[in-house]
């Protein structure tokens, strides 16, 4: 019988992660990992600095893992917390009234990282139909600075 909290048979481990987690979690790690370093790599021009970041997220991501379990969004509620963890790595410019940052990523992790709609919602922790109207209200205010 196998113990489904070991991670024996799981993904390969990044420097830094402990050794004993939740297979949830491992999985949540290998499935998010490439999309978070994708979009830390835009804020963070270092490899290291953007790993770094992820590490750190994903480190934050584990303290809180059994408490985001058992909110209706998990997967958002991580979201925030790499955005809050890649913006204290960046001196990121302040937001004005009319920038939305949410919206700046979903551009972001469309055109710059090449996610489609629903990769997008599933790694932010929204529905499709929200991140294309998103998109598509991005598109138009940036367009209409053209």
């Amino acid at each position: 019988m196998t113990n489904r909290h070991t991670r024996a048979a799981g993904p390969p481990q990044e420097p830094g992660e402990p050794e004993d987690v939740p297979l949830e979690f491992a999985a949540f790690c290998e499935l998010h990992r490439p999309r978070y370093l994708s979009y830390a790599r835009v804020w963070l021009t270092g490899h290291g600095e953007a790993t770094t970041a992820v590490q750190e997220a994903f480190a934050e991501i584990a303290v809180q893992w059994r408490e985001l379990l058992t909110t209706p969004n998990p997967t958002a509620l991580a979201w925030q917390i790499l955005r809050a963890t890649v913006a204290e790595h960046t001196r990121q410019v302040p937001v004005t009234p009319d920038r939305h940052p949410a919206d700046d990523d979903l551009a972001i992790l469309h055109y710059v990282v090449g996610l489609a709609a629903p990769e997008i919602a599933d790694v932010i922790g929204t529905d499709t139909a929200s991140v294309a109207g998103r998109l598509r209200r991005t598109m138009l205010r940036e367009a209409t600075g053209w």
